[in-house]
């Protein structure tokens, strides 16, 4: 693959920092995705289910008072990063269809440990009332030290687990 077709990390970063800063001016919050996430599975269970998603309290929070799902800003911003990041893929020519595995897994394996490892996230990211990005770039950047403290646990965590999994990818 053609590293000179990737951004800049140092720009993209700088940019990042900017939208930041401006979702903090206008908004007067910070940036996240997984409440989008909440957002539209409550609204899925609405449709299908209104009166249980009536009396979920935990979904209810999402379906009442708000209005439509579509009326919060955090929904277009996740679909504009998903949205962007299949734009950026596209114009760069690294959309493929493959599956990225290691030779000593099979692709059922490696797409059901995706499968329960997005699950997994998803889960914990709701547990702990908020993603990755909304932890470490909107906490951080308030420099909240459980933020901090968040980020250093998940790249401590993720070479911990990676040392257990790398023998699928050698």
């Amino acid at each position: 693959m053609n590293q000179d077709r990737y951004s800049n990390p140092y720009v993209i970063g700088f940019c990042l920092g900017l939208v930041l800063l401006f979702s903090f001016y206008t908004m007067g919050r910070g940036v996240g995705s997984s409440a989008s996430f909440a957002r539209i599975g409550a609204w899925a269970v609405q449709l299908a289910a209104p009166e249980h998603a009536a009396n979920n309290a935990y979904l209810s929070k999402y379906t009442t008072g708000s209005g439509h799902v579509l009326k919060a800003w955090l929904v277009f911003l996740t679909l504009g990063a998903c949205l962007g990041g299949l734009f950026s893929g596209f114009i760069a020519g690294r959309i493929r269809g493959e599956i990225a595995r290691g030779p000593s897994i099979g692709t059922a394996s490696r797409l059901w440990l995706a499968l329960f490892g997005g699950v997994l996230s998803g889960f914990a990211a709701r547990l702990a009332r908020g993603c990755t990005s909304g932890q470490a770039l909107t906490g951080a950047s308030e420099l909240a030290l459980g933020s901090w403290i968040f980020m250093f646990c998940i790249f401590g965590g993720a070479y911990a687990t990676a040392y257990f999994f790398r023998k699928e990818w050698l």
